[in-house]
């Protein structure tokens, strides 16, 4: 039977998609590294090993493809994926992309989904879920009441992984599901926050005092380094950081809404939905 092959199924987007899709009868596969056992529909996918590739493909004419996390260049692990998808009959793909360009190579591989037939690549702003641990950003709050960053200022229109499921699944929900020859999303909340007004907001629903620390963009890849992030990608995600800081990262869409019908969640409404994680230990 054909279904939606779900690359990160267990991931902030990955996991909602999954939810939202079985929700509307959507047969899914649901592939990670470590698929749970308990889940009939669950499949070992890594893409550090080809070889999980074509049982995860086999009998599917959609996918979510979500490209290796902390990876310079994708192209090489996602590029043959794709390729196979193709000549294996898949007639829609799903690219989770990012409006700042992480990889060296992202654009590059969004415009190979573009190509493809049925292609359609999301680029979400800021996730949301990066004020939680275990995202470096979210573990300074959790462990010492603040937020370190390169952006100054700057504001971006974060979106919460819900939304971005959202969006996704009304994509993937069936081959005709959003007619016409859009192969592009930008995907927002539907505000601009700088990391201080985020703060405030965290301050304002949580009772916990959150304070910002504005660093350098070497003392941000020095974070994301003690953190554990592979040299090289800890550069970028400063780079990434700091570019914030220029304002042209500052931009807002209603793709959400015209996607689902329903407008994204704020800031505000995520704070509120989160609020144990930064007040309780443990939770």
């Amino acid at each position: 039977m054909a279904g939606v092959l779900v690359t990160g199924g267990t991931g902030n987007t990955g996991g909602e998609l999954v939810r939202l899709l079985r929700g509307r009868g959507v047969p899914v596969r649901v592939g990670s590294r470590t698929p749970a056992a308990d889940d009939p529909d669950a499949v070992r996918f890594d893409w550090a090993d080809p070889a999980t590739h074509p049982a995860a493909l086999a009998g599917q004419d959609r996918v979510f493809v979500v490209p290796p996390g902390r990876s310079l260049d994708p192209m090489p692990t996602v590029g043959p994926f794709l390729a196979r998808a193709r000549r294996l009959g898949v007639r829609k793909v799903v690219l989770l992309g990012s409006a700042i360009p992480l990889a060296p190579t992202a654009l590059e591989l969004a415009d190979q989904v573009r190509a493809l037939p049925g292609g359609v690549v999301l680029r979400p702003s800021g996730f949301m879920q990066n004020f939680l641990s275990p995202h470096p950003l979210g573990e300074g709050i959790r462990r010492d009441g603040e937020v370190r960053t390169a952006a100054g200022d700057g504001r971006l229109g974060w979106i919460d992984a819900r939304d971005i499921a959202a969006a996704a699944a009304t994509l993937l929900a069936d081959l005709d599901a959003v007619p016409g020859d859009r192969r592009d999303y930008l995907l927002t909340g539907p505000q601009s926050l700088s990391h201080q007004e985020a703060a405030e907001i965290i301050t304002a629903g949580t009772g916990r005092q959150v304070r910002v620390a504005h660093v350098s963009v070497d003392q941000q890849a020095a974070d994301r380094r003690a953190a554990g992030i592979p040299a090289g990608f800890a550069a970028i995600l400063a780079a990434a950081d700091a570019s914030v800081r220029t304002g042209r990262q500052n931009e807002l869409s209603t793709a959400v809404l015209d996607l689902t019908g329903h407008p994204p969640h704020t800031f505000t409404q995520f704070v509120r939905d989160h609020a144990p994680h930064w007040t309780t230990p443990g939770a």
